[in-house]
């Protein structure tokens, strides 16, 4: 069992406000506020986990919308918030629908069949009632939310779009009783990261991100499946909790869209749960067979202590909502104006993001001069290829005197193979002589890893090429699938066949290392094969990539076996091996 902060359910509102308004409140003030104290650290202690939920609604939902140019929100009573939003300048899904009217209503969802709506008041039913509320619009751009409890407590929640994406909201609680009363610790829906549509069954790509003004936590189906070094079966974790005491920002998300919550005032903690979303029906998956038969997200509140409410008094929690898609230069300059990091929703920070945002920059700025993104991509690639191309030269040459070199190693071998660490003095001289390194045909390949690392983290989660049409692939961030074969559901992905097409071509064409075990040679020659397995469903952006990347590299390989410049000429004596018995008796 996980503990977390959910707090149980208060006492009855009549013990509660048994506070004696006879006695003079000089003189009990000190004992009263201790008893508070005492009842509002109760209210926050661990107890053993409780997911939470509304009580059952006994009245008919209302639903209610705001709508600009980016969003359409929906709001219900059952709970007063936020039920979904759609973003009306982005498909439920691309490729060939990417050419149906952007007026219709197949637009993507955030919050998408989840059962809690974003900012509803989880704290007991003493203090939120049957959890439905009275929807109004005050204005065309903002509503209000309001609950009355018998108890005299008032929940009032304003929700105003803003610009782009944002919304701004307010959840308050007022007390117009005559007695103070006792709040216990309250849970405050963030949000369900959703699949994008009833097919999305990329769940790797889904989860949610607390930051604490430091650093950033992801929490996504690896760390909910908590498998034994990353692939063996391990102890579920059902519940996050987050570690310290600040959240500063809390987001959930799916491959490409977000929606993020950050409070004004901070709250103590995030929690996430991995929760079951409504599944189709046997009807459906008969009808299609591409439908996620389980799906599931992640369902985040944010935790705020418990507290004593006076009469006439009001405590009010201020937040921005950013509800749209995972673009980092929209991200970055919102995280600017409110003073936090937010486009670590990108997750490109550390190491591999710089090189993320590297390539995503370029890429954005290449397509701005009129380019097609698959276009960009082999710009690119051709880019970063001419920029190690000095480095990749001298390997291939390194290469192509150790292939001239063999005979001479191989005597060496040969003459001291009674002694290895002689033999290896030997060897490490006459490379050393000769200018050549048995580690040149790696040094490259090491180099450019963080390249098609940050490329990796930048194309699957690019926004930008969600849609993006290049020949035959009608969206470069999804895989390239042709054709599935009937009764089989085996896609045919015609650019991973053609990159390990490639990578077994330069497997060919790159001479054995020198003294490598012949059966080691041709794992390395079939290991494309395997890359190819491994990579059959990645995204055509990527794919492309490598594949192109794969090209120039034989090609270079190709310029370099034709250059006479180096002929790999030895700097000293060839050592022949020893003449054999035969050899020495036929000797005149």
């Amino acid at each position: 069992m996980v503990n977390h902060f959910y707090p149980p359910p208060p006492k009855p509102t009549n013990q509660v406000e048994q506070v004696n308004s006879q006695t003079s409140a000089t003189t009990n003030s000190a004992t009263n506020s201790q008893k508070y104290a005492d009842a509002i650290q109760a209210t926050t202690s661990p107890t053993v986990e409780t997911k939470p939920a509304l009580p059952k609604p006994t009245q008919p939902e209302q639903l209610l919308n705001l709508e600009n140019e980016f969003l359409r929100c929906t709001f219900t009573s059952h709970g007063g918030g936020l039920k979904f939003a759609e973003l009306k300048k982005h498909l439920e899904a691309v490729g060939s629908a990417r050419r149906k009217d952007m007026t219709n209503s197949n637009w993507a969802t955030l919050n998408r069949q989840a059962p809690l709506p974003v900012l509803a008041v989880l704290a007991g039913e003493e203090v939120q009632g049957d959890g439905v509320y009275r929807l109004s619009l005050t204005t065309n751009q903002t509503l209000r939310a309001e609950k009355n409890l018998t108890n005299g407590l008032v929940w009032i929640k304003e929700f105003r779009l803003g610009t782009n994406y944002t919304l701004e909201a307010s959840v308050s609680v007022e007390n117009r009783g005559q007695q103070p009363i006792l709040i216990p610790g309250q849970e405050l829906v963030l949000g369900t990261a959703t699949p994008m549509s009833a097919k999305d069954n990329n769940s790797l790509l889904m989860g949610a991100i607390d930051y604490d003004g430091t650093k950033a936590q992801y929490v996504n189906e690896t760390w909910f499946a908590n498998r034994t070094l990353g692939c063996l079966p391990g102890t579920a974790r059902t519940e996050y909790i987050s570690a310290g005491t600040n959240v500063a920002w809390s987001a959930v998300h799916n491959q490409f869209f977000t929606l993020a919550v950050i409070p004004k005032e901070p709250a103590k903690r995030m929690t996430a749960r991995r929760i079951d979303l409504p599944q189709p029906s046997a009807a459906e998956l008969a009808i299609d067979q591409r439908l996620v038969a389980k799906p599931q997200g992640y369902q985040t509140t944010m935790l705020y202590s418990g507290l004593q409410v006076a009469p006439q008094q009001k405590v009010a929690h201020h937040f921005t909502i950013y509800a749209g898609p995972k673009e980092y230069y929209i991200l970055a300059r919102l995280g600017s104006q409110l003073g936090n990091n937010l486009d670590l929703i990108m997750d490109y920070g550390g190491f591999w993001g710089f090189f993320a945002r590297l390539l995503l920059l370029s890429m954005n700025g290449l397509h701005a001069l009129g380019l097609g993104y698959g276009l960009t991509i082999i710009a690119i690639t051709i880019i970063i290829k001419l920029v190690f191309w000095p480095l990749t030269q001298a390997s291939t040459k390194s290469m192509k005197r150790m292939a001239t070199l063999q005979p001479q190693m191989k005597a060496i071998q040969e003459k001291y193979k009674e002694d290895p660490k002689k033999m290896n003095l030997k060897l490490m001289e006459f490379m050393k002589e000769n200018k050549v390194s048995p580690a040149s045909g790696c040094l490259p390949m090491l180099i450019q890893i963080p390249v098609f690392v940050g490329f990796y983290k930048m194309l699957q989660s690019a926004i930008e090429l969600r849609g993006a049409p290049f020949l035959w692939a009608s969206d470069l961030s999804t895989s390239d699938t042709v054709w599935v074969v009937p009764g089989a559901n085996f896609p045919v992905n015609p650019l991973p066949i053609f990159m390990a097409a490639t990578m077994l071509w330069q497997a060919r064409l790159t001479p054995p290392t020198p003294g490598a075990d012949p059966v080691q040679q041709k794992i390395m020659k079939y290991m494309p094969l395997m890359f190819a397995v491994m990579l059959y469903n990645f995204s055509a952006g990527l794919t492309l990539y490598w594949t192109v990347q794969n090209l120039l590299t034989i090609a270079q390989m190709k310029l370099t076996k034709n250059d006479k410049t180096d002929a790999g000429a030895p700097q000293r004596g060839v050592l022949a091996p020893k003449p054999g018995p035969l050899a020495r008796r036929s000797k005149p």
